[in-house]
């Protein structure tokens, strides 16, 4: 299972998230839920670092994990792109529950 953890701060605005694990939807390389998830973190990670040149708090990327935290003040020209990705990973969670779950982790 894949778990996505959302960091936000006490009024809910999203100053990153964690991913971690793998779907098991399907065999490595063909699974279709890792290459949903991944390919949107991915593209979230490379917008806000190469295209609008924020520089994150932290950013990790792995075999089977990913983590972006932004600083409070990036916050705002982030924002579109972290709840977009929030709406694409709940929208996974609806279809598939048992390989992706999402939850919130209060910074």
């Amino acid at each position: 299972m894949i778990r996505a953890d959302f960091l936000i701060l006490p009024d809910g605005r999203l100053l990153g998230f964690r991913l971690a694990g793998h779907a098991g939807w399907g065999e490595e390389g063909t699974d279709i839920v890792c290459a949903a998830v991944s390919s949107a973190a991915y593209l979230v990670a490379n917008t806000v670092t190469d295209v609008l040149g924020v520089a994150p708090l932290s950013l990790r990327a792995g075999e089977g994990e990913m983590l972006l935290r932004l600083e409070e003040r990036d916050e705002p020209a982030c924002r579109d792109f972290l709840r977009g990705l929030k709406l694409h990973l709940c929208g996974l969670e609806e279809q598939y529950p048992a390989h992706m779950k999402v939850s919130y982790l209060e910074i």
